[in-house]
This record gives C-alpha cells, sequence and structure tokens, in this order.
C-alpha cells in the first residue's frame, strides 16, 4: 500500500504562512474548523503546526482580552507544545501509522520537503474498519 492512496492533496487542505499574524490564524482556523493547521514557509516547505491549545496557552500567558491585540502577534511569538513530524512521500506504511498513532493528521512532504497534503489518522482508521468490516 502507497501513501498516496491516503493522501488529501495541498489543493484540499487548509494551511497558514509562517508569516502570519495570530488573528490570520484564528480566523483561517475558525472559517476551516480545525483544531490544528499545518504551516508552511513563502516557497512551499513545511515548518509546523499550531493547535489551538499553543494558542489558547499562548493568550492566557500574555494576557490577551482583546481579537485586536492579536494582529500585532506573529505565529514565530508562539510557542508550539508538540512538534507534528511530516513524513517523505516515499516512507513506508508503518512510519505514517506510527505518526498517525500522535497526531491527528500527518504531513506529507516530498524530496525537497514541500508539503503536498496531509494524511488524517481518520481516513487510516477508516480504510482499517472497511477491511476488518470485508473480512467478518
Amino acid at each position: 500500500m502507497n501513501i498516496l492512496f491516503f493522501l488529501t492533496p495541498k489543493s484540499e487542505v487548509a494551511f497558514i504562512e509562517n508569516t502570519y499574524t495570530l488573528r490570520q490564524i484564528l480566523e483561517k482556523m475558525e472559517i476551516h474548523r480545525y483544531s490544528a493547521i499545518p504551516i508552511l514557509s513563502g516557497n512551499g516547505e513545511y515548518v509546523g503546526t499550531i493547535t489551538e491549545g499553543d494558542i489558547l496557552w499562548f493568550c492566557k500567558k500574555a494576557g490577551l482580552n482583546h481579537l485586536s491585540e492579536s494582529e500585532d502577534i506573529h505565529l514565530s511569538d508562539i510557542p508550539k507544545k508538540f512538534e507534528y513530524a511530516s513524513v517523505s512521500i516515499n516512507s513506508n506504511m508503518e512510519d505514517l501509522i506510527a505518526r498517525a498513532m500522535a497526531q491527528n493528521f500527518v504531513p506529507v512532504v516530498d524530496d525537497h520537503n514541500k508539503f503536498i497534503g496531509i494524511v488524517t489518522r481518520k481516513d487510516i482508521i477508516g480504510y482499517c474498519y472497511k477491511k476488518l468490516s470485508q473480512t467478518s
């Protein structure tokens, strides 16, 4: 089985750039109803993921009271608790599943670390469920 079988392509995934402000991040996450969102560099490389938890803890520690204050805060100012590791398009299924056990989604990159999409834990579990249902 190939990772591409599970891939949701970049064109169907919301992401943010590493130059975004907190307000831009919040708006993008709200529109797409994401609890975590991939971060890309200006040239399309995967550089990390930010989660609602990262944002909430930052806002609490910073004492933010108004949305207007988020316009002056940049992504680089927000610490991330957990690093979502990516896999290469050439990785094997064992690597993908190991990562998916610890992450809601697994970012997939090409040989030049360019983000090409994600594989969600939900898609992997759905596939396994269908296979189990067919054998019973």
